[in-house]
């Protein structure tokens, strides 16, 4: 990847790991913003778009994206939804249909597109999959780990901890298997594969930057 055009890193992640808490330091390192799939969606729904939709706004004005952008009030590395929304999703979090899948993948492109940005989503490496210019990275921990920070971000139990890792896996494999036809942890898909244990995120981070050179 060249960081010195245009680019997309992606991050996925497992629930526990910090992945997207890494996601949001090198957006902010690296002086571009950081979209999650909450934010995308919360645009998606806000708007009522789809991709005809979007095609529309696109034809009425080249500069729909930054107007929808500046709306959020989406800043340089700034996530736009809470550092929790990881940890509770699974409590109610409904199927995502073709449709809306379908219309996020298109706005997620447009982004890439228009700016060098950072994507936190199950689904970036293979949304971004012919982009000329991408880095697939995957930040996987122990069971212990995200144990441990799960029960410490969410003030859970042990055993409610796990719980929710084993529900959000299931949640994220099945999404990715079903849009994407594969696993999401098969490590071909990925440029990098770091392990979170024994490491602070922003020592994680220095790790991508000296990847990225």
């Amino acid at each position: 990847m060249n960081k010195n055009e245009k680019f997309v890193i992606t991050i996925n992640r497992e629930l526990g790991s910090g992945g997207r808490t890494v996601g949001r330091k090198l957006a902010e390192k690296l002086g571009v913003k950081f979209y999650d799939k909450a934010l995308i969606k919360t645009l998606v729904e806000k708007y009522d778009l789809t991709v005809e939709e979007i095609e529309k706004m696109k034809g009425r004005s080249h500069s729909w994206w930054a107007e929808a952008m500046q709306m959020m009030s989406v800043a340089p590395g700034v996530a736009g939804s809470s550092e929790l929304y990881e940890y509770s999703i699974y409590k109610a979090y409904p199927p995502t249909t073709d449709e809306m899948f379908e219309t996020e993948t298109k706005v997620l492109q447009d982004i890439a597109a228009e700016e060098s940005c950072v994507v936190a989503g199950r689904s970036g490496f293979y949304v971004f999959r012919n982009h000329p210019n991408h880095l697939n990275i995957f930040i996987q921990a122990t069971m212990p780990f995200r144990v441990e920070r799960v029960m410490r971000k969410q003030n859970v139990s042990e055993d409610e901890a796990r719980k929710i890792i084993k529900k959000i896996d299931e949640m994220r494999e099945n999404y990715v298997t079903k849009y994407a036809g594969i696993s999401r942890y098969d490590t071909r898909n990925y440029d990098l594969v770091i392990t979170a244990d024994g490491k602070s995120e922003d020592q994680i981070v220095d790790i991508i930057m000296k990847v990225i050179g």
